[in-house]
């Protein structure tokens, strides 16, 4: 034991790990411990230290570390997923029905999809607790508006995913979806505010041009629209909700950490 505890310490006061974490080897004291965290890409973007009282899980519900604790199953069993699933209206089905009893380890479709459901009731939580704890006060609105950002970025995440299994659940539930999004504000073609982008005779927000169009990729749904979807699912929207989650951790930092219970 005293030579493993040995070999430990010899690992972190040598080369390679002064190289990763910057500090000068083990910290021993507060500002040591500081550093490392300041000097790390990662850890940087959390508080160097907390209060106490303002981390018991009677205060924060832990809402915040568990959706980003289920994002990132999600990511890891969403990868998973894409070396079975193909986005076309011939296999999208069947493909889901052999992750379910065929391929080995299919448990990832329920996982992925119970761990869908669990993200969205956790960042609502999460948000329902920063509202009741007054949290989202200056000097913290501005955290705020970004969480709000990652809420909505959320149901769409699960609303594109909603589609991709290509079942009968799944394509209507998308059609009334879709059919919804005409009503959008100055971008749909029935929303408030769609004539006030009219020139003369043409009006630029028309059924071929409007929100549904772009999420359809046309004017019903078909195969450009699972497409358009799956790329949305596993690529467009997470990288967008990395960007989001990065500013949000480094922004609780540079905000004076989680806000104390009032």
């Amino acid at each position: 034991m005293a030579e493993k505890k040995g070999l430990l310490k010899r690992l972190a006061e040598g080369q390679v790990w002064n190289s990763i974490f910057r500090g000068g080897g083990v910290p021993k004291s507060r500002r040591q411990r500081m550093m490392v965290v300041l000097n790390s890409v990662f850890l940087h973007l959390h508080p160097v230290r907390l209060p106490k009282h303002a981390v018991k899980l009677k205060f924060t519900w832990c809402m915040g570390g568990l959706s980003f604790f289920l994002f990132l199953i999600l990511t890891i069993s969403g990868i998973l997923l894409m070396f079975y699933y193909r986005p076309t209206i011939e296999y999208a089905y069947t493909d889901i029905i052999d992750l379910a009893e065929q391929v080995p380890f299919g448990i990832m479709r329920e996982i992925h999809r119970w761990g869908a459901h669990a993200m969205v009731i956790t960042v609502w939580l999460h948000m329902f607790r920063v509202f009741m704890t007054g949290s989202y006060k200056p000097p913290r609105e501005f955290n705020w508006a970004i969480g709000v950002i990652l809420l909505l970025l959320t149901l769409l995440l699960s609303f594109t995913g909603y589609l991709l299994p290509w079942d009968q659940l799944a394509i209507w539930a998308i059609t009334v979806g879709s059919n919804m999004a005409r009503a959008t504000p100055f971008i749909g073609s029935e929303g408030p505010g769609a004539a006030l982008l009219a020139i003369g005779d043409i009006n630029f927000v028309t059924m071929s041009s409007d929100i549904r169009f772009a999420l359809l990729g046309g004017r019903f749904l078909g195969e450009a629209t699972l497409l358009r979807f799956y790329v949305l699912h596993c690529i467009g929207l997470p990288f967008i909700i990395m960007i989001f989650m990065a500013v949000h951790f480094w922004r609780i930092r540079k905000d004076g950490g989680i806000s104390t219970p009032v």
